[in-house]
């Protein structure tokens, strides 16, 4: 959710995923984020991690999912920087703003560099926003919480130290809580990558000096969708079957980003000329199918995003000093001192 979008109530679809007090429900809106996380997790495969496959942890990464929302409120400097990380504002030619950005392909290899590339040719930053940063920054924190799961288990399953063992173990389960936290905060942005909204200087009815095909410009249009519709319409059943098959082969994660910042993009004008043909009206199975097949997109892309994370892992260092995860795994090499510290 991006801009100023009023509370709703959650759905019963949204209910048949988690129950939660209808006064904790704040409107992707809630209910649209939740049903992302949830179905994402209930989709990882088997090699990974057992604790992320269990009904309670699907359940967690669904209201983490929420997370990056319940942030807001608290404050300067923390709201301007963080809101603006849930949308980029392209135009309809994939240019941030407007003919003076960036591309998604040009995008610089620092957020630092972006803001400074944007400000140089006399673009607002704040009005740009820098889901992409955000995505990449959530993924990577993600992959790094993941190598020292990967060695603490190791470790801990090894250890003859009682007392080590148990600080292996303690470790463990805060890494554990720490990775599904990761997940809802990856979730919450790769969810925003999937609603058109979030894409678009059109992000709240249409903008812009033309408006040839005469949409809307209603400013309800944006938090209608994500929000009240959404909740309305979305069934979790729809959006697992929607869901493409895993890719995680070759997976680079910024043109992963850049990619699906992209083909959502492409979703924007399709989506007015919908809302002008009255789509998005009652139950239109032509709005429905829209809804849940861009739920669909978020969530395959945050069970791809985890799935990948877990895969580099393996090859990571963590520790000071630096230990390999895959010698910590062999057995070869004893990450207590890395860990733990030397002092």
């Amino acid at each position: 959710m991006k801009r100023s979008i009023k509370p709703l109530m959650i759905s019963a679809a949204a209910l048949m995923l988690v129950t939660v007090p209808a006064a904790q429900v704040v409107a992707w809106g809630a209910s649209g984020h939740r049903v992302i996380g949830v179905t994402a997790m209930q989709a990882l495969p088997d090699h990974l991690p057992a604790f992320l496959r269990s009904p309670g942890a699907a359940s967690d990464v669904g209201e983490y999912s929420r997370e990056p929302d319940r942030w807001k409120g608290a404050g300067q400097p923390h709201d301007r920087e963080r809101d603006t990380a849930h949308f980029i504002d392209m135009d309809d030619e994939g240019r941030v703003m407007d003919h003076r950005g960036m591309t998604m392909d040009q995008l610089p290899r620092l957020k630092s560099e972006y803001d400074a590339a944007l400000t140089k040719v006399g673009l607002d930053v704040d009005k740009a926003g820098y889901l992409p940063y955000a995505i990449m920054d959530a993924w990577q924190n993600l992959e790094r919480d993941f190598a020292y799961w990967r060695v603490l288990n190791a470790a801990e399953a090894r250890e003859t130290d009682l007392a080590k063992r148990e600080w292996y173990r303690a470790d463990r389960l805060r890494r554990e809580q720490l990775i599904l936290r990761d997940i809802g905060v990856l979730s919450h942005y790769l969810g925003d990558a999937s609603q058109p909204h979030h894409t678009t200087i059109h992000f709240n009815g249409w903008g812009g000096e033309t408006n040839p095909e005469g949409f809307t410009t209603s400013r309800r249009t944006h938090g209608t969708f994500e929000g009240a519709y959404t909740s309305r319409n979305l069934n979790p059943a729809t959006v697992r079957a929607a869901m493409a098959p895993m890719n995680v082969e070759g997976f680079d994660l910024k043109a992963r980003t850049v990619g699906m910042l992209n083909t959502t993009l492409g979703t924007v004008i399709p989506f007015y000329r919908m809302e002008k043909q009255g789509a998005f009206n009652g139950t239109d199975p032509r709005g429905v199918e829209f809804v849940n097949t861009r739920l669909a997109a978020g969530a395959e892309q945050v069970r791809d995003f985890t799935v990948a994370a877990w895969n580099v892992s393996g090859t990571a260092l963590v520790g000071w000093p630096a230990v390999k995860v895959a010698e910590v795994e062999a057995g070869s090499v004893d990450p207590w001192i890395a860990l733990v510290g030397e002092d």
